[in-house]
């Protein structure tokens, strides 16, 4: 992202989600703050030009992103978490959404960013809840735990991590750096992320044409892996167990039937850390 600038990657993001919520049947992901939160923001600069069917498909595979998210929190928090931390926030609702008020929400992305969010919510009209801290990390002269850390996060706490639309800007040190940091947090604590999968065939040329307009926006895609790498590397981290799907089966899931169209090359993988690390469980779908 451009310093100063809010990232542009995160509104298209947001923008998505906002159109999920008037445009799309079924509905998998309710958000009732993303129309208010985006408003008359952006005009939709990554899908211009771009065939109105594979627009629908990505706001799907980011809605339904968003909805496996919000039911990993769900599951953790009835286990006994309470800390959610959201990494590359940007827009996330997650926050505004919680109703639990022993749960804490923290939300680590650039300064401009955050800066950002907060002039939009004031817009809008959306109080920030205070269940939630915000903090903001330049990862060129900061780090998370430091971050976190200043904002009152208890390290040692079972905690549930969101990484969406965040691991494929970030280079293979850096997510190595963060997962590492997620084991460290202890038994319970759980990492929910995306990630891009090599594209191959037809869907190579779509996926492309997606890499040259982010890139051209200043926040190039840095990394991809094959499901069977990423399983590979979250374990060697220190995760005790990885279930990791691909689009079309995260939706699938949702509108309760086999999915067959290509929702491109995005894949979801929860992780989390046990008690005995020495005892690994994997599935890819």
């Amino acid at each position: 992202m451009e310093i100063g600038k809010p990232s542009r990657t995160a509104l298209a993001v947001a923008r998505a989600r906002a159109q999920h919520q008037l445009a799309d049947e079924p509905r998998v992901f309710s958000d009732p703050y993303a129309v208010r939160i985006v408003g008359d923001a952006g005009a939709g600069e990554f899908d211009a030009g771009l065939d109105p069917e594979l627009v629908r498909r990505r706001r799907l595979w980011i809605a339904a992103r968003s909805r496996f998210a919000d039911d990993t929190v769900a599951e953790a928090v009835a286990a006994g978490c309470r800390q959610v931390v959201v990494l590359g926030a940007g827009l996330d609702t997650s926050a505004l959404r919680n109703t639990r008020p022993d749960v804490r929400f923290f939300e680590v992305d650039h300064p401009d960013t955050q800066a950002w969010k907060r002039h939009r919510l004031a817009e809008a009209g959306i109080e920030v809840p205070p269940t939630l801290t915000f903090a903001p990390v330049d990862f060129e002269s900061g780090t998370l735990a430091d971050g976190l850390a200043v904002a009152g996060f208890e390290r040692g706490r079972a905690t549930a991590f969101l990484m969406l639309g965040v691991a494929m800007y970030l280079t293979l040190p850096s997510l190595t750096a963060t997962w590492r940091f997620v084991v460290g947090q202890g038994a319970g604590s759980v990492l929910v992320m995306d990630y891009l999968h090599p594209a191959a065939g037809d869907a190579a040329p779509s996926l492309d044409e997606r890499a040259k307009r982010v890139a051209a926006a200043g926040e190039p895609w840095l990394s991809s892996f094959t499901a069977d790498e990423l399983c590979a590397k979250l374990t060697a981290a220190g995760f005790a167990t990885v279930d990791d799907r691909s689009a079309a089966d995260v939706l699938g899931d949702y509108v309760g039937r086999a999915v067959t169209d290509s929702l491109g090359s995005g894949r979801l993988a929860r992780a989390t850390v046990g008690r005995d690390v020495s005892r690994r469980k994997l599935s890819v779908r």
